[in-house]
């Protein structure tokens, strides 16, 4: 398993490539996470990342013939093995839709407009060479095919596992997640507020602080939650609330269904709207401060109708499923 890791930082890309691992080797199977350290700026050194993976030899280890090397994101794919598949979580995506925003990288001079050229053609290369590949959301395949061509079966994988279960449905949204400004906490503390709503947000990150500035005495900021924690919470909750802007895939819908709790998220929210059905499994609303109120007074009795179609929808993504087409 080959996975770009971001010293000191853990997301979702982490506990998916760690839970695969650990499947992989229930089954029978010797499985291991290969990771390099992966620095994206400036932006000349995201070239320089992408030639370090490329130069690994994973075609043995200790003399040892290794069969299949699986590839997550951005730049593990680059790797070369004649039995290469990639799992994509997704590509660069400051060289795509994320170019010329306030999220971009790439500034208008011509190092960075032909380094952000060469970023597009190694994955129409790096991608290209693999044996099978599949994408986690109907959005990252979507994202695939637009920027290189190249079509992806969509597979899903399961979330991390926590001791899931329904408490109640207690009246505040939870929110659990990074704390940067992709994740758009803003609009959900500026939404509760105007709705009156008590939020519990978990997680740390670089936008802490302006979101602290922002909330009233009726967010809590929980910081970094033990899995215990975070399944009180869930089990507790009203709703979920995840919309960040085009996400890739997201396991918080997942996990949030497992508890028998509906989301609310957006129309632009991406990899989401693959499972969060608008008052089926949770609200899908535009992403203004006066439509996220609005969905985020959700009733006991939607909540839980919605909260039971969820789970019904995440019971059906399983590691038997997904391992099963992934060597098949």
């Amino acid at each position: 398993m080959c996975l770009p890791q971001v010293p000191f930082v853990r997301g979702g890309a982490e506990i998916f490539t760690d839970e695969l691992v650990r499947q992989l080797r229930a089954r029978g199977h010797e499985a291991d996470v290969v990771s390099v350290p992966f620095k994206w700026y400036p932006g000349q050194r995201v070239l320089t990342q992408a030639f370090l993976w490329r130069l690994l030899d994973l075609t043995e280890a200790d003399g040892r013939p290794i069969d299949l090397v699986v590839a997550t994101k951005f730049p593990s794919y680059c790797v070369r093995h004649p039995n290469k598949v990639v799992w994509l979580l997704h590509q660069f995506r400051q060289a795509y839709e994320l170019d010329r925003t306030e999220l971009g990288q790439f500034s208008e001079s011509a190092e960075d407009r032909a380094t952000r050229g060469r970023v597009q053609r190694l994955d129409e290369v790096a991608l290209g060479e693999a044996q099978k590949l599949f994408a986690t959301s109907g959005n990252v395949a979507g994202r695939l095919r637009r920027s290189t061509g190249l079509e992806a079966e969509v597979l899903p994988h399961p979330p991390q596992e926590l001791a899931y279960r329904t408490d109640a449905y207690e009246p505040f949204v939870f929110s659990v997640g990074r704390l940067d400004r992709a994740k758009r906490l803003d609009l959900l503390i500026q939404a509760a507020a105007r709705q009156n709503v008590d939020l519990v947000i978990a997680g740390e990150g670089p936008d802490r602080e302006r979101l602290e500035s922002l909330a009233n005495g009726r967010v809590r900021f929980a910081g970094r939650v033990t899995e215990d924690e975070l399944a009180d919470l869930y089990a507790r909750c009203r709703a979920v609330f995840y919309a960040p802007v085009d996400e890739d895939f997201g396991m918080v819908p997942f996990e949030a269904f497992l508890a028998e709790k509906p989301v609310v998220t957006t129309t632009d929210a991406g990899g989401p709207l693959d499972v969060v059905h608008d008052r089926e499994t949770g609200r899908v609303v535009e992403p203004t401060v006066e439509a996220v109120a609005a969905a985020l007074a959700i009733g006991e009795d939607d909540a839980q109708a919605w909260g039971r179609a969820g789970k019904t929808l995440a019971e059906r993504v399983t590691w038997d499923s997904a391992i099963d087409r992934l060597l098949a």
